[in-house]
């Protein structure tokens, strides 16, 4: 049986073929889920998806005709997948549910000392010669707070290297995490952490309840001179609320790994193009911003954990296995 995976990048495809080698083979598509793309997928009873992959209702209806009956993402967030509608369609839709995080927390404080030391700006002036040190001057980060919101394994993750920082550790979540307790992080509520903060990162998943968890209120309850790194979901800022902060001259340094509108952006090549959205447009002009394109997971330890593990998902469907993985049940065989 052939699996046909779509939004394949171009270090991923090795890793993939691999991975979804005998007994079975794999076709691999640079070409992203949308409902223009869908039709692609008539005749695979299996395929895997990239996490800005469409999932919605239409797209789930044109995939069910087709025939498909598994979608196995590779990804561990699952917001752009409409279960209900998967579920009345007798699908079975599975995701990684672990990875290493590392991968995150690392590229996290990327992101948070990339602002801090103006390490873009400072790049691009040595490119001209330009070897002045005006406007480049950071900030120690030991003795300063460090504000994690969501310390799962990615937030724990990034706290232990706070820690190797030497930084005052605070924390919100919905329950402690032992582990960041005993490295004497403060859970406190979320306005004390805005308020407090030096660095503030985003490591919660993207739901009802988190959408737009940093709004307009949020970021003007942070310092002026914080860092705000978010690697998580980009419906987690309230982007124009943002910009609006950022016009005002608030903030040290913001880095975003990841943007509300991001699905038909990134992971393509739009240089070419008038790109329409005036929000991005005029975020990625401020000289404190750095916007990358989702790229935090992207190491090829983790991806290769991604990549297995989605293999792995497709042999247990096949086997009639369920597991963590599995967002909707398998439809009952008949």
């Amino acid at each position: 049986m052939e699996i046909l995976a779509l939004g394949v990048q171009a270090d991923e495809k090795p890793l993939i073929e691999a991975a979804f080698g005998a007994p079975h083979g794999v076709r691999c598509l640079d070409v992203f889920l949308t409902e223009d793309t869908a039709p692609i997928a008539a005749g695979y009873e299996i395929i895997s998806t990239s996490v800005n992959a469409d999932l919605g209702n239409r797209v789930l209806q044109t995939l069910a005709a087709g025939g498909t009956q598994m979608i196995a993402q590779r990804s561990t967030g699952f917001n752009n997948i409409d279960l209900q509608v998967a579920e009345r369609l007798g699908m079975t839709v599975a995701r990684v549910s672990y990875y290493s995080p590392y991968s995150v927390a690392e590229f996290a404080w990327t992101l948070g000392m990339a602002v801090n030391r103006r390490i873009v700006r400072a790049s691009n002036r040595t490119r001209d010669f330009d070897f002045r040190l005006d406007g480049l001057m950071g900030r120690d980060m030991r003795g300063r707070t460090a504000g994690v919101l969501g310390t799962g394994k990615i937030g724990e993750a990034f706290a232990r290297i706070a820690h190797g920082f030497g930084m005052r550790l605070l924390g919100w979540d919905v329950a402690p995490n032992p582990e960041c307790v005993a490295l004497g992080m403060e859970y406190t509520d979320k306005e004390r952490l805005l308020a407090e903060s030096d660095l503030v990162s985003l490591h919660v998943p993207l739901l009802p309840a988190t959408r737009h968890l940093i709004d307009a209120t949020a970021l003007r309850t942070m310092k002026d001179d914080a860092i705000l790194v978010n690697s998580s979901r980009g419906g987690l800022v309230d982007t124009q609320a943002l910009v609006t902060e950022l016009r005002a001259g608030r903030f040290t340094g913001v880095g975003l790994d990841v943007y509300e509108a991001e699905a038909g952006l990134f992971f393509l090549d739009k240089s070419l193009e008038a790109v329409p959205d005036d929000v991005l447009a005029r975020l990625v002009t401020f000289p404190n911003v750095v916007v990358t394109s989702h790229q935090a997971y992207y190491t090829v330890d983790a991806v290769t954990q991604i990549v297995d593990t989605t293999a792995q998902n497709v042999l247990d469907y096949l086997a009639g296995r369920r597991t963590g993985n599995v967002l909707v049940p398998a439809p009952p065989s008949s």
